[in-house]
């Protein structure tokens, strides 16, 4: 197989940086091995394993290595074959059986097909296979897949282990002298019966080159060095305070209290706590000092390796806020920061900070962000549960640090809060009297909309076109599912391109957030490019019916006679909560930069990702795409790769799913109900800190409703929230709004696109001859105002100048660059010119 330039830079990169992303939950000394030999393999993972979750995060990589070919790659024997076959021989039954009971589940309901087997996820079976690998070494792969439209069940074979794991995995424990239980997983699962092993692994799901990384740790040619970024905890032991997988109505009434801010503020123990990670090596980590430096707080630590073994290490800072008018959780996470590879004996001395106006929380009754009067106590050590404290940073007056606005909303409900519990001691640490003069920033400005010449004297029924996803204007599916991109072949979308005589250029889309999201074969004619293969993701063709895989194959355009085949490959990068596992932001950059190169390479302009909702629950189907539990990493990861992503010329990030879009149950017509403090301090504080920090392009709207109200019409999340606070100054569009995907009779209606232009939405998307038409309808009777849409049309007409302009400017530079080299090499050989 040969790789191309990009792929071999690209992947270099990758292996370099994936053991990062690795999370070693146990050890007992086994691990790393001296060298490659015989080995037992087990476990769902070991050929079947799982690159990335399913859905429009699916990356159609040139390959793939799984655990089974990255072991012999890196000279290990496989001493189970026999085993991996006969496995596959009981998978491949249980699979048959499951698929045909969606279908037949989906028949019985009469509910859509495609909808029925989105995110359609098969749990582990249980099989009788005996464990007769030779060795004295074994690794078992428990792997877990999940994707958009479905959501994780508290059942053995998913977040439950199956009875057919518990045994063979504690029956290897016994067997091997070395064994280890690596979790191919995209989110926790309940280890409570495996608990008594000694090695346990979390790879996460890491792309390509996930089983040639694994060999790199167990050899320990790579250390793993990564650190949870959210809870895991036995199943039972999750909050059940609100709602969840409700076909209607989510009512989130835990409030502020999500993930560790729970278990810390509760004393309830997690299996494995946020920000845990081992490492093969043991560190000290001593804070040396901590300092208020204007509106920051500056912590200087020295880390110190004291193993046999080189790795990094994770500092974290937390800090807990005096209770006063708001309930505060425990603790929340303020700063973190990685050291380099440290060798035996080595220490690293280094600053890192935090704003402190970041802690205030929110008062709903004043419509405010506040800090309290008091004691905020600074705990800095590796994980939330494992730190020391530092420093008293005490604050003697009250500060509002911003005024705001509630526009979110009731939600029918107080929020929950710990019962009051008698105030702990403060702990022995020196303490740090606050100027706070420094602690007010700025107030958000309300943005200023240019609307020019160009845009006004478009008629309506073009202003109309430039708000709606280009769209087949004789309808059917080909606009609105899978390859709906006419330019770039397996793009998930494209502005309209009716308006290129009038000087509008068109922006192309392509899915995310593990990658891009391309077809690997197209063809090409004169009237443009075509995807070749499946227009749905693979994931999904498997569990359709006959009937509907037959007119998706009628749908999909064919190939001309002799036309020539071509190939885009690209790269798939971790899946986003392994990215923040990393806890490195150098690598979120880093693999921002891939994304980038790569969409400049094949002409995107935007990509539709990074995506950073909450792991509010870990029932998510789609939490493998998102960060974290907490808004602070979530926001710090996000913004890590928009920079990397747009330091390429011509190309913008689409940060999403604004916001509450936390479970996939009815995720188009079910309404998030949650608390105006909820909301500012969980669900978007990671939104305001991707802004701030990295500018992103555009912004993609989530299905569900808040409080009732689409969020894709909420004007309170877009205009006062996002543009004015947040200080947001990119294009709005919708996520992928299809009415054949919608619940008929649903409690809540789908949203409409005069409602979402009239709340400062810039983009329909996909597009459809009925948006357009409604669209219109709502500018002639009332619904939307022609201003609105020019400033809508504004925004888009901007961006799209400026990513089409820059994108054409750097081919233009590479062709002259090209042009160039090739006269100087007809220079250099004026003899074999002639001889031409």
């Amino acid at each position: 197989m040969e790789l191309l330039a990009h792929e071999k830079e690209h992947l270099a990169t990758l292996r370099q940086f994936l053991p990062e992303c690795m999370v070693l939950l146990k050890k007992n000394g086994a691990f790393p091995l001296p060298e490659a030999g015989p080995i037992a393999l087990y476990g769902s993972g070991a050929r079947r394993t799982v690159k990335g979750g399913t859905g429009s995060g699916e990356v159609n990589s040139h390959f793939f290595v799984n655990v089974e070919d990255g072991l012999k790659e890196a000279g290990f024997s496989i001493t189970t074959e026999d085993w991996l076959d006969a496995y596959e021989e009981e998978y491949q039954k249980a699979r048959i059986r499951f698929f045909r009971d969606v279908k037949e589940e989906a028949r019985k309901n009469h509910t859509n097909a495609i909808m029925a087997s989105m995110g359609a996820v098969m749990p582990e079976p249980d099989y009788e296979l005996p464990l007769t690998g030779e060795g004295n070494t074994a690794v078992y792969v428990l792997s877990r897949i999940s994707g958009e439209g479905n959501d994780r069940k508290a059942i053995p074979g998913d977040i439950l282990l199956s009875e057919t794991e518990i045994r063979d995995i504690l029956a290897c424990n016994e067997k091997y002298e070395r064994f280890m239980l690596v979790l191919n997983v995209g989110g926790p699962v309940d280890l409570t019966p495996v608990l008594s092993i000694g090695n346990i692994l979390l790879i996460s799901q890491l792309g390509v080159e996930t089983g040639a990384a694994l060999s790199d740790v167990l050899l320990g040619k790579a250390a793993p060095s990564g650190k949870l970024s959210t809870s895991w905890a036995a199943a039972e032991d999750y909050p059940a305070i609100g709602d969840f997988g409700d076909l209607h109505d989510t009512h989130y009434r835990e409030g502020i209290y999500v993930g560790y801010r729970y278990f810390d503020s509760t004393g309830k123990e997690p299996l494995f706590p946020f920000g845990f990670g081992l490492s093969y090596t043991e560190f000290r980590t001593e804070t040396l000092y901590v300092r208020q430096q204007e509106e920051r707080i500056i912590i200087t630590v020295r880390v110190t390796n004291i193993g046999d073994l080189p790795g990094k290490e994770v500092v974290q800072a937390y800090v807990s806020c005096p209770s006063g008018k708001l309930d505060r959780e425990y603790q929340s996470l303020a700063a973190f920061m990685k050291t380099r590879e440290l060798l035996p004996g080595e220490e690293e001395t280094a600053d890192f900070d935090f704003c402190f106006s970041d802690l205030a929380g929110y008062d709903a009754e004043t419509a405010s962000y506040i800090l309290e009067a008091g004691p905020y106590v600074l705990r800095v050590g590796n994980s939330s549960r494992n730190t020391s404290p530092a420093a008293i940073l005490r604050l003697y007056e009250n500060v509002t640090v911003r005024t705001a606005e509630n526009v979110l909303g009731d939600p029918g409900f107080t929020d929950w809060k710990p019962e009051d519990a008698e105030a702990a001691p403060l702990p022995p640490a020196p303490e740090i009297p606050l100027n706070p003069v420094f602690f007010v920033p700025a107030a958000a400005e309300e943005e200023e909309v240019q609307i020019p010449d160009q845009i006004r004297s478009l008629m309506d029924e073009e202003l109309a076109y430039l708000e709606i996803g280009s769209f087949n204007p004789k309808g059917g599916l080909t606009s609105i599912i899978g390859s709906a991109g006419s330019r770039v072949p397996g793009s998930a979308g494209e502005t309209t391109s009716v308006l290129l005589p009038r000087g509008i250029p068109v922006l192309t889309m392509a899915d995310g957030p593990a990658g891009l999201r391309l077809s690997r074969e197209y063809f090409e004619d004169e009237k443009g490019v075509y995807a070749s293969g499946s227009m749905l993701p693979e994931s999904m063709m498997e569990a359709l019916p006959k009937a509907a895989k037959t007119v998706m194959n009628l749908l999909q355009k064919k190939a001309p006679k002799g036309a020539e085949k071509k190939h885009i490959y690209t790269s798939a990068i971790p899946i986003g909560t392994a990215v923040a596992e990393s806890w490195n932001t150098d690598f979120a950059y880093r693999c921002g930069d891939i994304v980038g190169s790569e969409m400049l390479q094949y002409g995107v302009h935007l990509w539709l990702a990074p995506a950073l909702n909450i792991h509010r629950d870990i029932r998510c189907g789609r939490n493998f795409e998102y960060f974290s539990e907490d808004p602070f990493l979530s926001g710090v990861f996000a913004a890590a790769i928009t920079n990397g992503v747009q330091k390429h010329p011509g190309c913008g990030v689409t940060v999403k799913h604004y916001a509450a879009n936390n479970q996939e149950t009815n995720r188009y017509n079910n309404s998030s109900h949650v608390s105006e403090r909820a909301m500012r301090e969980i669900y978007l504080k990671g939104f305001g800190i991707c802004v701030r920090n990295s500018s992103p392009k555009a912004l993609m709207t989530s299905y569900n409703l808040l409080n009732g109200v689409h969020t894709s019409e909420h004007p309170g999340l877009i205009g006062n929230i996002l543009r004015d606070e947040f200080g947001y100054r990119g294009i709005v569009m919708t996520d992928w709004i299809v009415a054949a995907m919608m619940k008929i009779n649903a409690t809540y209606p789908g949203p409409k696109a005069s409602g979402i232009a009239a709340a400062g939405g810039d983009l329909v998307m996909p597009g459809s001859i009925g948006d357009y038409k409604e669209l219109l309808s709502g500018l002639r009777h009332g619904r939307i105002g022609r201003k609105q849409l020019e400033m809508n049309a504004s925004r888009i007409l901007k961006l799209a100048l400026e990513l089409t302009k820059a994108q054409e400017a750097v081919k233009a530079q590479e062709a002259a660059g090209e042009a160039c080299t090739e006269a100087a090499a007809e220079t250099e050989n004026p003899e074999e010119e002639s001889e031409g």
